[in-house]
């Protein structure tokens, strides 16, 4: 595909997920990634210079920022978006929301991340549940790590008719890796002060449908989150069933701890055995031999990789605003073969 004819994809923060998300972007046949913005002139964006990847300033006086630093600047943010059909933002929890009125003084199509309030765009995407209401919007919000991945399982067996309610406990990591040494905590566990935790509401906002209540505690690690669900079904089901119903999504990866994916830090260093950039782990980590069926009760537990599940979503909405590809399966296909999606389905463990 000639370059004119790709969709120009800006991105504007290359932090934890902005770097992921350009590097996926890249990777697209259909996507031209037309450079990234930040306010810093750190290591991050050395890199990124030395990729070849055009540099913005995102902020007034970033790109002066950038060249006393001996980075090549192309221009600042307004530069940037003028150059895109669409922008990805990237920036922390509350600057989306702000940028999001630059985007529609601009007239630009915009995405923005979970960290966000569902007002803000007025939808919420998973491409599996929300794709088709995507369509040529002029935005959408991907939701968070959690949500995503409440969404995938119980979307899952809901299209399997499966679905009555779910009850879920995130354990959730402290922090990023790469803010480790900045903050977190230790040597305790934090509840979420509420129930519901805000993720079972979250989910909602893709689909209202949904009958989900959750309850969250911030753990003293920063690997992934741990999630643990009852989920009362339609009917009894046999335990083949459920699992073929949950792994009918290219989304959802079976792990066992009988192969020795027996924590999490197991199932990241599989990612990296397969040659996974950043060791990034894009589906939701259902371990399949803990999975339990009792009449019409499910009982399973999975892991969330905070960093990376939610960049092939954020590919999908790209595509799903541009309108190009209206089937969200042609979409996800697309994505998952860039992406080297279903890969540890792919290493064929015995059941």
């Amino acid at each position: 595909m000639a370059q004119s004819d790709t969709i120009r994809v800006a991105v504007n923060g290359y932090g934890v997920i902005g770097k992921r998300v350009a590097a996926a972007i890249d990777a697209q046949g259909d996507m031209t990634l037309v450079g990234v913005a930040d306010v810093s002139a750190d290591l991050r964006l050395r890199v990124a210079s030395r990729k070849g990847v055009s540099l913005y300033g995102a902020a007034d006086d970033a790109p002066r920022a950038m060249e006393r630093a001996g980075l090549p600047v192309a221009g600042g943010l307004d530069d940037l978006i003028a150059a895109a059909d669409i922008v990805v933002d990237c920036t922390p929890k509350g600057i989306g929301a702000a940028n999001a009125e630059l985007y529609r003084r601009k007239g630009k199509p915009f995405i923005v991340q979970g960290g966000e309030r569902h007002a803000v765009t007025g939808h919420s995407f998973v491409a599996e549940s929300s794709y088709a209401g995507a369509l040529g919007r002029s935005s959408t919000r991907v939701v968070s790590c959690n949500t995503t991945s409440i969404v995938r399982t119980l979307g899952a067996l809901k299209q399997a008719g499966l679905l009555r309610r779910a009850r879920g406990t995130l354990l959730r990591r402290a922090t990023d890796p790469w803010e480790s040494d900045r903050g977190g905590i230790m040597n305790t566990l934090a509840p979420e002060p509420g129930i519901p935790s805000h993720q079972g509401p979250d989910a909602q906002s893709v689909d209202p449908g949904l009958d989900v209540v959750t309850m969250a505690v911030k753990v003293p690690e920063t690997i992934a989150h741990l999630h643990y669900w009852a989920v009362q079904m339609t009917r009894p089901a046999e335990k083949a069933e459920v699992v073929a119903a949950l792994l009918a999504s290219s989304r959802i990866a079976p792990v066992r701890m009988a192969d020795g994916m027996t924590a999490l830090n197991s199932v990241k260093e599989l990612m990296a055995d397969l040659g996974r950039p950043h060791d990034s782990l894009y589906e939701v980590a259902l371990w399949v031999d803990m999975l339990r069926v009792q009449g019409d009760e499910l009982f399973y537990a999975y892991m969330v990789d905070n960093q990376a599940i939610v960049v092939p979503e954020t590919i999908d909405a790209i595509r799903a605003l541009a309108g190009r590809i209206t089937e969200a399966a042609d979409s996800i296909a697309m994505t998952d073969a860039s992406l080297g999606v279903g890969a540890v389905a792919g290493l064929g463990f015995p059941d």
